[in-house]
């Protein structure tokens, strides 16, 4: 059995993984690598084709509506941090068998309504139901799209001195699916106020359009660098990620990390640092300094919020942070603690 929860250690990835990687051919221009989303392989007039992978989402105590949303949605906020939509689609579905084949029809409509919404086309894939399947995890995805290769942008390419930018809050999609799955008991510990916010936050865990309006969705605004989809880990652990894959150092202030006062409740009460929990539906953006408030008002423009949180420094500098007038090393936390919480909630008899 695994000693942790999550994605793989940042270690174990690049010592064992990305060294046995298969066949090396020379049109996959973007490999495998620590903190980078997607993968380019090279096509004919000036043409990539990007790809990214994900969990699909299958969570009892969720519901199946916002499940199929979180699997759609995940895979997407990948491929926005490109700055393109994605526009093809393969599906893997490993299911319980205990699901009801009207619950799976209900399930499989969402994942067509949502990826219909996005302009994606689903072009194959498997499905099947699994004895002994019980994971909050139904299979895999894919994501694909073509796109001219020079304006891709990649999570690995953030240059010094860029200020590092933060859309919504930290801890987003966290602090929404532990008040979905334990609704009775935010209700009763926290208030139906704190309920109602965190319903209707959960749809705004996508951040497809954040990259789209950020990166421009014509012609490209040279100004942004870089930019990756806060997951596991949370916005610290994506910075970390981000700077870490262009082989740069970083500073970020501690007090301008967004979050609201009832997700910082929600975290509060399930032991959590919102600052490194999964936050989907945020993405981190490396952007030119001195055209921050540009990008910020672009994307306030379209109902975004967006805050500047850091600024990238040289390698040599290290990755830092800002806290109580005392500068750290920021610590990168390979396992997010998010999953043991929700575990430990559900063993405990939370509802």
């Amino acid at each position: 059995m695994s000693e942790k929860l999550g994605k793989i250690a940042e270690a174990e990835l690049e010592g064992f993984i990305l060294e046995n990687c298969g066949h090396t051919r020379k049109e996959v221009s973007t490999k495998p690598k620590f903190g980078v989303d997607v993968s380019l392989i090279e096509l004919p007039n000036e043409l990539a084709l990007i790809s990214t992978s994900d969990p699909l989402s299958l969570i009892p105590t969720l519901g199946l509506e916002e499940s199929a949303w979180l699997s759609v949605h995940l895979m997407a906020n990948d491929m926005a941090t490109t700055g393109f939509a994605p526009q093809y689609a393969q599906m893997v579905l490993n299911l319980p068998a205990s699901l009801s084949r009207n619950d799976f029809k209900t399930y499989w409509n969402y994942i067509h309504q949502f990826s219909k919404e996005i302009g994606v086309a689903i072009t194959g894939g498997h499905t099947g139901f699994v004895e002994g399947q019980n994971s909050t995890i139904s299979g895999g995805g894919t994501f694909f799209s073509v796109a001219p290769k020079k304006e891709i942008i990649l999570s690995k390419a953030a240059e010094e001195n860029d200020v590092i930018l933060v859309t919504k809050t930290c801890a987003l999609s966290s602090s929404a699916l532990l008040t979905l799955s334990f609704p009775e008991t935010i209700k009763n510990k926290l208030g139906k106020g704190t309920y109602t916010a965190g319903r209707e936050m959960f749809w705004q865990t996508s951040s497809l359009k954040d990259g789209l309006t950020a990166a421009g969705t014509g012609s490209k605004f040279p100004e942004i660098h870089a930019m990756h989809d806060v997951t596991e880990g949370g916005v610290l652990g994506a910075i970390y990620e981000m700077v870490k894959a262009s082989g740069k150092g970083a500073i970020i202030y501690d007090k301008a990390l967004p979050v609201t006062s009832w997700q910082k409740e929600v975290c509060d009460l399930f032991q959590l640092d919102y600052r490194e929990i999964i936050g989907a539906g945020s993405m981190i953006i490396s952007c030119e300094k001195g055209k921050e408030e540009q990008v910020i008002s672009r994307l306030n423009a379209e109902n975004i919020a967006c805050t500047a949180v850091g600024e990238i420094k040289s390698e040599e500098e290290g990755i830092k942070i800002a806290k109580n007038d005392e500068i750290k090393d920021l610590e990168y936390k390979s396992e997010d603690p998010y999953w043991k919480a929700f575990f430990t909630a559900i063993k405990s008899g939370w509802k």
